[in-house]
């Protein structure tokens, strides 16, 4: 309180002042500490804050819901933001050549940071597709999407079928090429050969090479090696094939490779020789084609064995008549040159080349030839002067490897 010498030295007014000023030095009884109070809108702002809650996953298909005419070559995705994929099923519902319905699933795969969905295949023409994608956020809350949308119709004229020899599980030769062919022509050879894959092991060298717009091979740099295992795969279902053509379907073939055997001809002195795994296991005395129907000289690869087949002159345009019930034939040309048994030109084994182009032996030797070869075996003919021409049957290994790569679209 201010004392009496105070107030006499102030005045009535300060002395109230001054005793305010000292009030609030010392404290009140509310506030022992003598510290201020906060004033209230201070106090308000340390109440919590409401977390906003996350937003629900994103999941964008690249098809649009509703959408008709979609290409075959399309490979559906599905992408998520603000969350993850959890499930994604694609379904369609289509039509077979025999008019029943058909109902099937494309398989697919999410990636590692499960953000993205990719389709495993293309889409079949004149479909119907349902889409069904299943994520969640950052909180674990799910949403389901459905998106459906239909393909373009393609007639059978735009599309092509893939054939893959050999056929699954064979047994070939060293020589055996693989061979695809189309029934529809490919334009975007390129695109294609991207799409067909050759594993062997043991591990190979090799190339395709294209023939025509309708058949590519492949072969290795040398010889298979006895024992390879080969897988294939043509993954052209739905792929763009040029000219508004698409693969019809995808194709596989898997195949071993057998002992080696090489047949060597030589038409010069009518000797063959057999090796097998480069030894020497039989010498046959033959006779092949005569002057005006020479045998040609080249790599032939055995392309098919009949027991028995029927040989005439009108098959080849030959003047002479003939009609022949042949036994023991193996064809290494697509022209009509084979290894076969000829008893009614016996005379002429290991002296002269007498026939219309083929490789006659005796029955006994055609037989244990037919009975020790496989489809692919080589058979190498010197001796002619007629030469093998690349595309008669297997006559991929009449060029050098070199040769053989540049015929490749890639």
């Amino acid at each position: 309180m201010p004392t009496r010498a105070m107030r006499r030295l102030y005045g009535s007014a300060g002395a109230v002042l001054l005793a305010t000023a000292l009030a609030a030095c010392a404290g009140t009884p509310s506030d022992p500490a003598g510290s201020s109070s906060q004033p209230p809108s201070a106090a308000a702002s340390t109440q919590p804050v409401p977390t906003p809650m996350p937003d629900p996953v994103l999941l964008e298909p690249n098809v649009k819901d509703g959408a008709t005419n979609i290409k075959v070559n399309t490979v559906v995705s599905v992408k998520a933001s603000s969350g993850t994929l959890t499930k994604v099923k694609l379904s369609y519902t289509n039509t077979t050549r025999q008019g029943r319905k058909h109902q099937g699933t494309v398989a697919g795969k999410i990636s590692k940071d499960r953000t993205t969905w990719t389709a495993g295949d293309r889409l079949e023409p004149a479909a119907a597709y349902k889409l069904i994608s299943t994520g969640k956020n950052t909180v674990n809350e799910s949403k389901t999407a459905t998106t459906t949308f239909r393909t373009h119709n393609l007639p059978l004229s735009k599309q092509t079928y893939p054939q893959l020899y050999p056929l699954k599980g064979s047994l070939v030769g060293v020589g055996m090429p693989v061979v695809l062919t189309f029934d529809v022509p490919i334009k975007n050879k390129a695109a294609f050969e991207k799409n067909l894959h050759v594993t062997s092991s043991p591990a190979q060298a090799g190339s395709w090479h294209w023939y025509s717009n309708t058949q590519v091979r492949y072969r290795p740099q040398k010889f298979w090696k006895p024992g390879t295992k080969v897988k294939v795969t043509a993954d052209i279902n739905g792929l763009d094939a040029g000219r508004g053509v698409y693969g019809q379907n995808s194709a596989s073939t898997h195949f071993k490779v057998g002992r080696s055997q090489v047949t060597k001809i030589n038409l010069s002195s009518d000797v063959a020789k057999v090796y097998r795994n480069g030894k020497l296991a039989r010498t046959i005395y033959v006779s092949g084609g005569k002057p005006g129907w020479q045998t040609r000289s080249g790599v032939k690869l055995v392309m098919d064995k009949l027991y028995v087949t029927k040989m005439t002159n009108t098959m080849i345009g030959a003047q002479e008549h003939y009609s022949l019930r042949v036994r023991y034939a193996m064809r290494i040309t697509q022209s009509g040159e084979f290894l076969h048994a000829a008893p009614w030109n016996a005379a002429h084994f290991g002296r002269r080349n007498a026939s219309h182009g083929c490789v006659g032996m005796s029955t006994g030797n055609a037989a244990w030839l037919f009975n020790h070869t496989l489809i692919g075996d080589p058979v190498v003919t010197t001796g002619t002067s007629r030469h093998m021409e690349y595309g008669n049957g297997y006559g991929d290994w009449n060029m050098s490897y070199a040769k053989y790569k540049k015929g490749s679209a890639l």
